[in-house]
């Protein structure tokens, strides 16, 4: 199984690179793989709603990050999405990506858990926490959740280090993603064991959470 997580901060080694970097720590110690991508280290350009995508499930554009990231999503079986806070809000960089990430290849997301972590030096956290979780709900993604919202706090990567309360959030956060996960595997292959038609020939069940949707759109 594998976790894909998205920075969405300018800042490849900064403050929310900290907390992703603990949360695929403890998914890496789950027996998860993880991959990490900066996905706002370059400029990304927003969606110019041209309908391109629709049947490659591919962006238009080419010349940046976003197609990656969708290949990446279809080959996940979870998304962990973090970000800077920035005027209440995650960084527009990164709702950019988001946005064409979604709407070009969102049939990859389906049934996928999913979690999102933001860092602030002091507010606007569950507002950005909120912009965040809408992408995942409208892609039918299990929303995993912790012991308290995730956000870390600090100004430096040290500052985030320091903050025991967030970081142990993040820690519980990918425990959690690493039980859920766990618990659809085995749900998928009951399901397959006990498909009727299973090894006759004919449609089987599927057997993966990364089964995508894509195939029948």
């Amino acid at each position: 199984m594998k976790v894909l997580l998205i920075n969405g901060s300018p800042h490849e080694a900064g403050c929310t690179h900290a907390a992703l970097a603990e949360a695929a720590r403890v998914l890496r110690g789950e027996g998860i793989e993880t991959e990490l991508i900066h996905g706002a280290a370059q400029p990304v350009r927003g969606c110019v709603g041209c309908g391109g995508c629709a049947g490659p499930h591919r962006c238009v554009y080419d010349d940046d990050v976003v197609n990656r990231c969708i290949e990446a999503l279809a080959a996940a079986d979870g998304l962990i999405v973090g970000s800077p806070v920035y005027y209440a809000s995650p960084n527009g960089a990164l709702l950019c990506l988001l946005d064409r990430l979604f709407y070009a290849g969102g049939c990859h997301a389906a049934h996928k858990p999913a979690a999102a972590i933001v860092s602030a030096r002091r507010a606007g956290t569950t507002a950005s926490l909120e912009v965040l979780n809408k992408y995942f709900a409208l892609a039918q993604m299990p929303l995993v959740s912790s012991t308290y919202w995730p956000m870390v706090h600090g100004q430096r990567a040290e500052d985030v280090a320091a903050d025991l309360e967030g970081m142990q959030t993040v820690r519980n956060l990918a425990r959690n993603m690493a039980w859920l996960l766990r618990c659809i595997e085995a749900g998928l292959r009951r399901a397959h064991e006990l498909h009727p038609l299973n090894g006759r020939g004919a449609r089987r069940a599927p057997r993966r959470a990364r089964d995508s949707l894509c195939a029948f759109l």
